[in-house]
């Protein structure tokens, strides 16, 4: 039984900063490459932040680049996702996301499990 579930967001003003986590129930979690999408109202789910199987290596979105930081424990089963200057264009459901292929087939969709999702605010 696989299970991601994320926590951390809310309501923050413009500037300010959240840190989510996702804790991951996958049976070997170092296995999998993890990564962060979201979803603004009317608009189609888009890649954010992905990191590799060992924490090595991360792709961003141009869009999040110097502001947000993926990282990850393996010993705890979760990722982070720490998220900085925020904007109300950062306004989205942040879904974390896990699959074993590598990271830039996860950055560009290939996703095989996907949690419920939490909500992200920025108020100007």
């Amino acid at each position: 039984q696989v299970q991601l579930v994320e926590s951390g967001g809310g309501l923050v003003q413009a500037g300010g900063s959240l840190r989510l986590s996702c804790a991951a129930s996958l049976r070997t979690f170092s296995n999998y490459c993890m990564g962060w999408f979201r979803q603004a109202p009317g608009k189609e789910r888009e890649f954010v932040a992905v990191i590799s199987w060992s924490g090595g290596s991360t792709i961003y979105a141009d869009s999040v680049k110097g502001r947000f930081t993926i990282s990850r424990d393996n010993a705890k089963n979760t990722v982070f996702l720490q998220m900085n200057s925020l904007n109300p264009e950062d306004t989205a459901v942040y879904y974390c996301a896990a699959d074993t292929a590598p990271p830039r087939s996860v950055a560009n969709g290939r996703v095989g499990y996907w949690g419920q999702g939490t909500q992200v605010t920025v108020s100007s």
